[in-house]
């Protein structure tokens, strides 16, 4: 999906109100959370490039926040392939 951001996916597709964005740079892809319910949240956080994602995802004990279920590569290559 597309607006005005870029390109999006749900990754809490129950949860509407949460997107991922996605982009490409020249040397990695890179996510950006939006919340609807969290104004601040695109502003306080920049783009994530792909292989910080990888270090967290090392890092992650299995409480909070999954970092797995998040970042979605494979659906972020595909909604990129699909807009070139």
């Amino acid at each position: 999906m597309k607006d005005d951001r870029g390109l999006y996916y749900y990754p809490f597709p129950s949860n509407k109100r949460v997107r991922m964005y996605v982009r490409q740079d020249s040397e990695d892809i890179q996510f950006r959370m939006w919340n609807q319910d969290d104004p601040t949240l695109w502003e306080a956080h920049a783009w994530v490039p792909y292989s910080a994602i990888v270090q967290a995802q090392a890092m992650y004990k299995g409480t909070g926040f999954d970092p797995h279920r998040a970042y979605d590569m494979n659906l972020a290559r595909t909604l990129l392939k699909e807009q070139a």
